[in-house]
């Protein structure tokens, strides 16, 4: 038995290395193309109203989009493209896009004041206010082996009290807004805010029900990372860009 133990351990197959994957991938996005004759069937399909039409522009906002590609898939025209999203903006107006205008979006970092004091050791606590449990996945998933963010010098600690960084997910339903509340006064200054997910931006599927709608109304969240749920990869590249941990 313990020949085998021993033969198992050293034949077991190791992950493949995961930074080409990390950098690699990238969350897609629509965005019409030249032939697009605003027809506004995709914003018809859109369940959380990401995509608006009028007569001389096309507009989405990335802070409410699910990324589920329904309104590509809705195109009759083909006119919608699926091109590189960003990993995160510092500004919630950056998530939102307009045809005729550029895509591009810069990897800025945050203030000087808040990076020099947190330094190149990053404590995160991970916020629930009241999500689908997609998010908690995905942040579960930064500590597994095959993303291992700790090697990155990012942790999760378990209090608010030893956190640098509140990494925030969920709607902010009616119940937890109080919870929240506590949270952020439990948490040090000059702490970083980061709202992780279309519900944690906006309150995507959820906002018309008794939520505040992300946490825009409670805290100014100084990260966004779009998506529903954001890759851990796509977590990963936007922590360490914004920290400017290179």
């Amino acid at each position: 038995m313990l020949r085998t133990a021993v033969k198992n351990f050293l034949s077991l197959k190791r992950p493949p290395e995961s930074i080409p994957i990390i950098y690699g991938r990238r969350m897609l996005m629509p965005f019409p193309n030249g032939s697009c004759n605003l027809c506004g069937l995709c914003a018809n399909e859109c369940r959380t109203g990401a995509i608006l039409v009028s007569k001389s522009e096309w507009t989405v906002d990335l802070g409410r989009c699910m990324f589920c590609r329904r309104c590509s898939e809705s195109c009759r025209n083909g006119s919608l493209e699926l091109i590189s999203a960003p990993d995160y903006t510092l500004r919630r107006e950056d998530l939102i896009f307009r045809s005729g205008e550029s895509t591009e979006r810069g990897r800025g970092v945050i203030g000087e004041d808040k990076r020099r004091v947190i330094g190149r050791s990053v404590n995160i606590r991970e916020v629930d206010t009241g999500s689908c449990n997609a998010c908690e996945v995905e942040v579960n998933s930064l500590s597994n082996v095959f993303y291992d963010v700790e090697r990155f010098g990012i942790k999760t600690v378990a209090s608010p009290r030893h956190a640098d960084v509140l990494l925030v997910t969920g709607p902010l339903t009616d119940n937890m807004l109080e919870a929240f509340g506590r949270v952020l006064k439990a948490t040090p200054d000059p702490k970083v805010i980061i709202a992780m997910g279309t519900c944690a931006i906006s309150g995507g599927p959820f906002s018309g029900g008794e939520t505040s709608g992300g946490i825009g109304g409670s805290a100014d969240a100084d990260v966004f990372i779009p998506g529903c749920p954001p890759a851990p990869d796509a977590v990963i590249r936007a922590l360490l860009d914004a920290f400017g941990l290179h």
